[in-house]
């Protein structure tokens, strides 16, 4: 599929977001949370961002697996995309499943689980670690024999139909309860309720569980998220938490076979208390104290812009040179992480804008190189900015946060 496609592809996600959005709000059912939401879109679009440029190697490596280790020659045909799909079900079951029970999985599809809402923006929350480790997966296809074209645009296919199952409006869905991944079925992969744990990793269809004794049906109402509930808005805690917290349960064993136990071993190996201490080495603290509504309107109006601006990139990205992609990356990347710092109101945020503002200038000055004017002013300005940092930061703080909320803000 072309980028064109991929680009539009956002917009009409969204638009299902806002209609969702809708039906809830018109049922009266509390689903949606701002910063929630927020936090979600945000790991979708880094995702989005950095997936595009990657995603092309993954056809060449399907390619040359295919032609230098495929068991078998096959060519397209009816009954041999019906066994495709089923393959790539089958598959994605094992990945899942083993991305829950194996810490060094979890890593990356924790990330996924960290919504204490359900609605169709969690459907957002994937990294571009979990694309590569899945990617691993995928292999398996192109040693059997199946060639680059059909799993690329098996995996597209296959991909779009879990987005549409993570809602609380549909309800049970008849005849298709028995062997398709329902919305009730996700709600339950997705609870943190005990009984529910570990159940229903099936993509598209409910039958691997059913068949390999993981399936459980919504019999109470789910509560979402972690066990350990995260608490935090923050762009990039929301990514690294669990690999800290491995990191200081694997360096507490005395042993390396039990280093390797952690590693390769269940989530239920890890140390309760890492997360404390991961907390408190790095001082993660969730602020209690709301935004005014100046401020949520300034995080999210940074959201739309983005979203526009990632479709943007994702539409001409054939075009755009390596140099401009690497500096669009980076402001995007910095844009986030200033999203969740301000939902959060920490005051470290300014040192991200000044960052962001270096992307900025990246980006615009071969264009005003040419133009001495322009040039000696952002010379000008950049020195300015440096020689009065601290002065501009405190106003920076007071006008972001307001006189009477920033001494509540957080390191």
């Amino acid at each position: 599929m072309s980028s064109t496609y991929l680009a539009f592809a956002i917009p009409f996600f969204i638009i299902l977001m806002l209609a969702e959005y809708y039906v809830a709000k018109k049922r009266k059912l509390n689903a949606f949370n701002l910063h929630n939401s927020i936090a979600n879109v945000s790991i979708g679009i880094a995702e989005r961002l950095t997936d595009i440029l990657v995603s092309g190697s993954f056809y060449f490596l399907y390619d040359y697996l295919q032609h230098r280790f495929g068991i078998f020659h096959i060519k397209a045909g009816v009954v041999i995309w019906i066994l495709l799909l089923l393959l790539t079900d089958l598959i994605w079951y094992w990945y899942h499943r083993l991305a829950h029970e194996v810490n060094l999985f979890w890593v990356v599809h924790v990330v996924h689980h960290q919504s204490e809402e359900f609605n169709y923006t969690v459907s957002a929350r994937i990294t571009v670690l979990q694309a590569l480790v899945r990617t691993g997966f995928w292999c398996i296809l192109p040693i059997i024999g199946f060639p680059a074209s059909m799993i690329t645009v098996m995996l597209l296919i296959h991909g779009l139909y879990p987005f549409f199952v993570h809602t609380r409006v549909v309800g049970k869905l008849g005849i298709l309860e028995k062997f398709m991944v329902t919305p009730s079925h996700h709600r339950v992969h997705h609870a943190c309720n005990e009984h529910y744990l570990d159940k229903n990793y099936g993509d598209v269809f409910i039958i691997w569980d059913k068949l390999f004794g993981t399936f459980a049906e919504e019999d109470e109402e789910p509560v979402y998220g972690l066990t350990k509930q995260l608490r935090t808005y923050s762009f990039l805690w929301q990514h690294f938490h669990f690999l800290i917290e491995l990191f200081i349960t694997v360096k507490a064993q005395s042993s390396l076979k039990n280093k390797f136990k952690v590693i390769f071993g269940s989530p239920n190996l890890i140390d309760p208390k890492a997360r404390d201490k991961a907390e408190r080495i790095f001082s993660v603290k969730q602020t209690k104290v709301k935004l005014h509504e100046g401020l949520n309107s300034y995080v999210i109006w940074q959201i739309v812009l983005l979203m526009i601006c990632v479709s943007g990139f994702i539409f001409f990205e054939t075009h755009l040179s390596n140099a401009f992609k690497l500096l669009f990356t980076t402001f995007t990347i910095l844009s986030l992480i200033n999203c969740g710092a301000i939902m959060e109101q920490k005051k470290w945020v300014f040192n991200v804008e000044f960052l962001r503002l270096l992307t900025i200038i990246s980006i615009v000055w071969p264009y005003c190189a040419g133009i001495p004017l322009s040039t000696f002013a952002i010379a000008i300005s950049l020195l300015l900015l440096v020689l009065f940092y601290r002065t501009v930061q405190s106003r920076y703080l007071a006008v972001v946060y307001a006189d009477d909320q920033n001494s509540k803000a957080v390191l």
